[in-house]
């Protein structure tokens, strides 16, 4: 009997037969395989690949010659342009880690995330300059910060030290740039409202953005033939990862600066766009597109959707302007998209109604992910697979965040027992499908974005004149849900009404998370005394109008 493994004995990784994945690899193909091919397309600018990739790399030497390297954050602020394509690209090419901001944030949340995330320079879009400005100016550290002179951008002040396309100036185009020497090496940070007042940082490694990217070309059909409009905001999960998932297949980036009905429809029309993805609210935003907005196209465009499963009257309007819809299901820390409702042949026989009821689930593993299981949170043991038995979705693999920075403790309590607790509820199928049923963390998915409720009441508790706050999901019908608030006002206050307190959050908040409704007056609570949240939930859904 031989001893030990006769497949390790004198076979070890070398260069020849290991290489540490990173998606920046899926750039550098298509400079040589796609070279004069546009790879991204904004407004009346066009970059090829090869363009494209000498731009990142003159980023990348740009931003080591400024002394950025491996362990630094560079910050982004921008809308879908080319410069923040780029920075998917560049930043990670010099080692550094990029951290896209959500330009939906208010001032004191951007200082908090330059503040934790140690930012050494911040690419910022004219167009955000108010804000920046006042979110610099809390910081208490040095940052750099550069202006992104887009040539669609329609306002705003260079506030910088120079110009993005000036910076670009300082770099070679004809560098090397840095591969990792380890995969496990961050690539990229993300911010989540959790369930704190504060946002957590989500940090990526270049091999989970490796796999999620070539688990999106995979999922969602994606090829060199492929043009891809940008509905979806890069900030968010980095894209869903199709950032660098789009480049991997070969295809074309088609940028898109706000989400207009209008100008979705003619760019489709315009430049054949086959694939898109964005929240519930984009996909409602293009049925109810005035007549005069629609144009009428020859290619079916492929749509991803996340959070909650659209209804089938969402459904067949889009299937009738010629769209074909994929539920997909992820978090930030899943680097976005983890599972989908694959479709099975035999549900096309089966009716509308059934049909919605199978696409209604979040349905089962990306190729690219490991495992996935609906299991009773304290126990970490699956649950039966029954339709019925209510678990806590978790899953794992090569996918998930490397954790929270600066919040070990945070970060072993999500990956509790060898599994990623997402923190949503949900059952088992017999056919191995999953279910969403509700979400255990006090979270509010408002047109795709995530708002905590304990945020919200955060800034209602520093309202003079209110005693008690409670902050719920309300459905509806354009945003998916809105923040619904139930306020009990102090017995010394004055007159205080609800237009009032929604004046006050707008002043102290970023203004998609200021709550929608207002219900003044006493909340329901325990023998002990805590509020119980699900009464409230049952009267936002019972609000008219």
């Amino acid at each position: 009997m031989g001893t030990g493994d006769i497949f390790d004995q004198d076979l070890q990784p070398n260069p020849a037969n290991f290489r540490p994945l990173t998606p920046l690899t899926y750039l550098a193909r298509a400079a040589k395989v796609y070279a004069n091919k546009p790879a991204v397309i904004h407004g009346a600018q066009t970059y090829t690949y090869a363009e494209t990739y000498r731009r990142c790399c003159q980023l990348a030497n740009a931003l080591m010659n400024r002394g950025i390297g491996v362990g630094d954050t560079v910050s982004i602020m921008s809308p879908n342009t080319p410069a923040m394509l780029e920075a998917h690209y560049g930043v990670p090419m010099s080692g550094a880690v990029l951290n896209a901001l959500n330009y939906r944030l208010d001032a004191a949340t951007i200082a908090f995330i330059l503040n934790h995330g140690e930012a050494k320079i911040l690419l910022t879009d004219r167009e955000y300059s108010p804000v920046i400005s006042e979110a610099v100016s809390k910081i208490d550290r040095d940052i750099v910060v550069i202006d992104i002179d887009d040539s669609l951008a329609t306002n705003g002040d260079l506030i910088g030290e120079k110009t993005y396309e000036t910076f670009l100036d300082e770099g070679d185009p004809d560098s090397e740039w840095h591969r990792p020497d380890n995969e496990w090496q961050g690539i990229s940070l993300n911010y989540t409202s959790g369930t704190t007042g504060n946002p957590k940082g989500v940090v990526y490694h270049h091999r989970g953005a490796f796999l999620n990217a070539l688990g999106n070309a995979l999922v969602f059909g994606l090829d060199s033939q492929s043009k891809y409009l940008w509905t979806l905001p890069m900030f968010h999960c980095n894209g869903w990862t199709f950032t660098w998932g789009v480049t991997a297949a070969g295809g074309t980036h088609v940028c898109l600066r706000v989400v207009d009905p209008a100008l979705i429809f003619k760019l489709i029309r315009q430049h054949g766009v086959t694939h898109m993805c964005g929240a519930p609210i984009v996909l409602n935003m293009l049925i109810h597109a005035p007549d005069d907005a629609k144009q009428k196209f020859d290619q079916v465009v492929d749509v991803a959707t996340g959070g909650a499963a659209p209804p089938s009257a969402v459904i067949s309007a889009m299937e009738h302007m010629g769209f074909r819809i994929l539920h997909l299901y992820g978090l930030t820390e899943t680097y976005g998209p983890a599972t989908l409702c694959a479709w099975q042949e035999e549900w096309d026989e089966l009716s509308d109604e059934e049909k919605t009821a199978r696409m209604a689930r979040q349905g089962v593993t990306y190729p690219t992910l490991d495992e996935l299981m609906v299991a009773d949170p304290e126990t970490v043991q699956p649950v039966p697979a029954d339709s019925e038995t209510i678990g806590e979705l978790m899953v794992r693999g090569n996918t998930v965040m490397k954790g929270y920075l600066k919040n070990p403790a945070a970060t072993g309590e999500a990956m509790a027992g060898g599994w990623f607790h997402t923190g949503d509820l949900g059952v088992m199928h017999p056919d191995g499908y999953v279910e969403v049923k509700d979400r255990s963390k006090d979270i509010i998915i408002s047109g795709g974005e995530n708002i905590s409720s304990l945020e919200v009441e955060e800034v209602l508790y520093k309202h003079p004149d209110v005693m008690e706050a409670a902050v719920v999901a309300r459905p509806d019908e354009k945003w998916g849900e809105t923040p619904c608030a139930f306020v009990t006002l102090k017995p010394d206050a004055g007159e205080v009404n609800d237009k009032d307190i929604i004046e006050f959050c707008r002043q102290n908040m970023a203004h998609f998370k200021v709550p929608k409704t207002i219900i003044l007056g006493p909340l329901p609570k325990t023998s002990t005394g805590k509020i119980q949240k699900f009464v409230l939930r049952e009267k936002a859904a019972q609000l008219d109008g």
